[in-house]
């Protein structure tokens, strides 16, 4: 019996849209499994947390706000990774020599 636990933030989504996503998930898994038979097994479980039990880079989330400035900061240290830092003087001071590649 496959079950999908779908978490989300409490009062995003109305009613209808939990039952179409919980339909739509149940249809992906028939289609993957590929026997109409695997939908009467299929259990969805979808859950609403509150937002005081959401936390995202150790900071209490506050809705998109905060989801947006932890991608930034997500995206920033991307790039820096990838060898395009948006800010290299102020990186370049905090990280440790590199060795030499011979």
């Amino acid at each position: 019996m496959p079950f999908a636990n779908i978490k989300l933030v409490d009062g995003v989504f109305t009613s209808t849209q939990k039952h179409a996503l919980a339909k739509a998930i149940t249809d992906v898994m028939v289609k993957f499994e590929g026997s109409e038979a695997f939908r009467s097994v299929t259990w969805v479980l979808i859950e609403e947390l509150h937002t005081d039990g959401w936390h995202i880079g150790g900071e209490p989330f506050s809705g998109p706000p905060s989801l947006m400035a932890t991608l930034g900061r997500s995206k920033a240290v991307y790039e820096m990774i990838d060898g395009n830092p948006t800010s290299r003087d102020e990186f370049a001071a905090v990280l440790p020599p590199t060795p030499e590649v011979t």
